[in-house]
């Protein structure tokens, strides 16, 4: 945890000439961004994944009337077809799983007042008048919603409901022009009863980003409005 502050305090340092006040906030954005450099060939790869299990689909109907009256014979038959193609049902998931160390990092780093036994001199700083420790609890204490600190927080919100909007339409859109592709038998192959549970929910998972920024610190509130932008953009771009 040491390492890391030190990481975030060299970022702001860096960054201070041109943000000022707000250097901390900005070496935030800045590490989110690097994060999801990091995983972007795990992203290429998720969406190359998505690609190949939407064109399995009218051979798993095959194997579904073949194997009908034999579930057996079919999920052994369906999971033969994917590692044949070297589809994962679940690669997916790996682009999220892979960026949850980085937000426990910044959720615990500044919801602490020491760390390695000295101040934690990162809670002083702030982006405008919101301190990086606080969440938006404490803004509504302070100053109200419409305070220094809570306009910052009007402002996060407003980002994230644009982009889970626009997450909405984009994955309705996908669903509706390829209905196919979620339909897989999820007794056939393991784990893909969760998946296709999270196909139904999927287009109102943005909205809960709402629910994570207003009660997690704000530093970590900055890592998920800047990954999901990210992610929204990346996935504008790679499931065209």
């Amino acid at each position: 945890m040491s390492v890391f502050a030190d990481l975030v305090q060299r970022l702001a340092d860096l960054l201070d000439p041109l943000f000022g006040a707000s250097a901390a906030a900005a070496a935030i954005v800045l590490f989110t961004a690097l994060v999801r450099l990091l995983v972007h060939p795990l992203s290429r790869a998720a969406a190359r994944g998505q690609k190949a299990r939407a064109e399995l689909q009218p051979k798993i109907a095959e194997l579904r009337k073949k194997h009908a009256k034999n579930p057996e014979r079919l999920q052994k038959a369906v999971m033969e077809l994917h590692t044949k193609e070297k589809v994962s049902p679940l690669s997916g998931c790996l682009p999220s799983l892979f960026q949850l160390p980085a937000f426990f990092l910044l959720y615990h780093l500044f919801s602490n007042t020491t760390i390695g036994g000295q101040a934690n001199e990162l809670l002083s700083h702030q982006l405008f008048a919101a301190p990086l420790g606080d969440r938006w609890a404490d803004a509504l204490g302070g100053g109200g919603a419409f305070g220094g600190a809570g306009l910052v927080y009007v402002g996060l919100f407003a980002v994230v409901t644009c982009v889970a909007a626009f997450n909405y339409r984009r994955t309705k859109r996908m669903m509706a022009a390829n209905p196919a592709a979620p339909v897989v038998d999820a007794e056939a192959v393991p784990g893909m009863g969760a998946v296709g549970a999270m196909a139904k929910v999927m287009p109102f998972m943005s909205f809960f980003t709402l629910f994570t920024v207003a009660v997690v610190p704000l530093a970590a509130a900055l890592y998920v409005v800047t990954s999901t932008t990210w992610s929204a953009v990346e996935r504008a771009v790679l499931y065209r």
